[in-house]
C-alpha cells in the first residue's frame, strides 16, 4: 500500500528556494478556532443569557503590547446567539481566568467575590506591612498565634480518634445494651409508682375455712380403701378434693363479701 502514497514532490534541477518570497504576516493576523465559552454571560444589545460551555466558531488574534510576565494575552471574538452582535473576551493569565472585553457583562460568581475579597485584604496588609515594622510584627504574631490554635486543635482531634480506636464493636455493644436494660428499669418503675399514686395498694384477699369443710375434706380424703384402685385414679381424686373446699367455701358467703 506504500506505492499508492506518493509523499515526495518532484523538484526540477534548476530549483533555487532562495528566489521564493517570504509570506510576511501581521502580528496580530486573526485565524478562527472553535472554542467553548469558559463562563456565563449576558449580551448587552439583547441581555440575552449564554452559559458557559456553549460552542462558537470564533476568531482568536494576540493583543498588542498586552503581556503578563512574558506571557502573551488572545482575544477571543464570537457572536451572541440571538442577535448576533459581536462580543469580545480575552484571556488574563495573572487570575488564571478569562475577562469580559466588549459587548458583554459576567454573571455574578459569589465564589469569585470571596477570592476578590481576600486578594484586596492581602493587597492592604502589604501596603500597610510596606513602611510600619510594629505593623508587620503584629501581624506575625497573629498569624503565628492562629496557627499554634489550628495545630492544637489537630492534636485534640487525633488523641480522640486514637481514643476511640481502642474501644471494640463488642464492648460498645455491652454498654449500649446495658444503657438500653438501665432505661427500660427506671421506665417500669416509673410506671409502677405512677399506678400506687393513682389506684394506691392493691388489697389482699383473706379467705377462712369453717371446720365443717374441713371434715368433709377428711372425708373425701377416706372415701376409698381398695388397694387395686390406680395412681391416676388416686391423682383425679387429689385434684376433686382440692377444688371442692373452695366451692363450697364461696357458697356459704354472699357475693359481697367474697372480696374484700
Amino acid at each position: 500500500m506504500g506505492e499508492r502514497k506518493v509523499l515526495n514532490k518532484y523538484y526540477l534541477s534548476d530549483f533555487d528556494p532562495a528566489k521564493i518570497p517570504r509570506w510576511r504576516q501581521p502580528k496580530n493576523q486573526q485565524m478562527k478556532v472553535r472554542m467553548m465559552l469558559p463562563m456565563s454571560i449576558r449580551c448587552g444589545t439583547c441581555s440575552n443569557y449564554i452559559y458557559k460551555g456553549t460552542k462558537f466558531n470564533s476568531r482568536k488574534e494576540e493583543v498588542i503590547c498586552e503581556t503578563y510576565l512574558g506571557i502573551q494575552i488572545f482575544r477571543f471574538y464570537f457572536k451572541c446567539t440571538k442577535c448576533s452582535s459581536e462580543l469580545t473576551i480575552k484571556t488574563d493569565p495573572q487570575n488564571s481566568n478569562y475577562v469580559v472585553e466588549l459587548g458583554a457583562s459576567r454573571n455574578f460568581e459569589p465564589w469569585r467575590a470571596k477570592d476578590e475579597e481576600a486578594d484586596k485584604e492581602n493587597q492592604k496588609r502589604e501596603t500597610e506591612e510596606m513602611g510600619d515594622a510594629m505593623k508587620s510584627l503584629e501581624n506575625r504574631t497573629l498569624d503565628s498565634k492562629r496557627e499554634m490554635d489550628i495545630l492544637a486543635a489537630l492534636d485534640e482531634v487525633k488523641s480522640m480518634r486514637s481514643r476511640q480506636a481502642t474501644i471494640r464493636v463488642d464492648a460498645m455493644l455491652e454498654i449500649l445494651r446495658h444503657s438500653a436494660e438501665e432505661k427500660e428499669k427506671k421506665l417500669e418503675e416509673e410506671d409502677e409508682a405512677l399506678i400506687k399514686s393513682l389506684f394506691g395498694a392493691p388489697r389482699e384477699v383473706v379467705c377462712r375455712i369453717d371446720d365443717d369443710i374441713l371434715d368433709d375434706d377428711e372425708d373425701l380424703f377416706q372415701i376409698s380403701t381398695d388397694n387395686t384402685e390406680t395412681s391416676n385414679n388416686n391423682s383425679k381424686r387429689r385434684k376433686i378434693s382440692e377444688e371442692l373446699p373452695t366451692n363450697r367455701f364461696l357458697k356459704n358467703f354472699p357475693l359481697s363479701q367474697q372480696i374484700i
